[in-house]
């Protein structure tokens, strides 16, 4: 019983990171990368989401409890893994430990930016460029922000890989060797947009 309950958690955990906590992401970043096109711009996009019908019920379902369990799950599986790099140093071990410790920096990342902006909006600031150029002002948070923005992208491109492999989609060596091309290609694409986005702001 406790076996199909831990493989009922694992297969939800790896949905949830793709679907909806992926989607958010590159939803996330691509409403971010407004900011390269000026001030105004990023405003009238972040204006747009926050104006979406039934915003909060969207928020707390599709993006907060997802990524909530997601993350206190993943940091379950992260204390509770074995790696085995010291011993069997191959490309996919080392993105097996990649993905625990990326895991466990988005969660801080997520967390710090989440009190940054949204907590702050909820209590009365307002999320626009000012806000995010006055954050990354300070070199060390836009030190931070960069190395959140990568774990993040990695996070998401390296477990995208994994969820195709778990769900049966790629089950043949050259079916994995081409999604691990897709999914390099998914990382390098986001991580430009999403470093991209915050260096507009500085």
């Amino acid at each position: 019983m406790a076996g199909n309950r831990e493989f009922f958690f694992r297969k939800l955990h790896s949905l949830l990171g793709v679907i909806p906590v992926g989607l958010f992401i590159i939803v996330h970043l691509g409403v971010n990368y407004f900011a390269t096109y000026g001030p105004d711009s990023y405003n009238q996009a972040t204006h747009f989401m926050e104006s979406l019908p039934f915003r909060y019920v969207l928020e707390i379902f599709v993006i907060f409890l997802p990524i909530l369990f997601h993350a206190i799950y993943g940091l379950y599986i992260a204390f509770q893994a074995k790696h085995n790099t010291s011993t069997y140093s191959y490309f996919r071990n080392w993105m097996f430990r990649l993905q625990r410790w990326t895991g466990v920096f988005t969660v801080i990342f997520i967390a710090w930016h989440v009190w940054e902006t949204r907590i702050a909006a909820a209590l009365g600031a307002e999320v626009n460029f000012a806000m995010m150029a006055n954050i990354v002002a300070n070199p060390y948070i836009l030190a931070f922000y960069i190395v959140g923005i990568v774990a993040t992208t990695f996070h998401f491109a390296n477990g995208l890989w994994s969820f195709f492999v778990s769900w049966g989609i790629t089950i043949t060596p050259r079916s994995q060797l081409i999604s691990s091309y897709v999914t390099l290609g998914v990382f390098v694409a986001l991580t430009f947009v999403g470093v991209r986005a915050i260096l507009a702001f500085i």
